[in-house]
């Protein structure tokens, strides 16, 4: 075992655990991950890699192309596969959709990345 283990935040238990990939209070019950180091830790935080279907990196303001058609609620017909969408940007959706775009024909939406390809 880890004998290095930080006490809690909540509580300043110093009988905190490793359950997986998070540290566990047994008297608070708190559970949190832990920090490498404060550098790393923030630094890893403030970048979020999103990648496309087949494992491009994308950022905001690049183009991609549906690959799937996809169903639109309201919609009676669909986003079709190898429409492009154009400047797109990333957000920290909900549900994973981590594109946020105006698709033509159908307006402002979220997409998620994995059913787009760069283009």
């Amino acid at each position: 075992m880890n004998e290095n283990l930080p006490p809690c935040p909540k509580c300043s238990c110093e009988y905190t655990y490793e359950m997986n990939a998070l540290v566990v209070c047994p008297e608070c019950g708190h559970e949190w991950v832990p920090e490498e180091n404060g550098a790393q830790g923030a630094g890893a935080t403030a970048e979020k890699v999103v990648k496309d279907a087949v494992g491009n990196v994308l950022q905001d303001g690049d183009s991609v192309v549906v690959v799937k058609a996809l169903k639109v609620k309201g919609s009676p017909s669909g986003i079709k596969a190898g429409t492009k969408v154009r400047n797109i940007r990333l957000v920290d959706g909900v549900d994973g959709h981590d594109i946020d775009c105006k698709v033509d024909g159908f307006g402002a939406m979220q997409l998620k990345s994995s059913v787009v390809k760069k283009a």
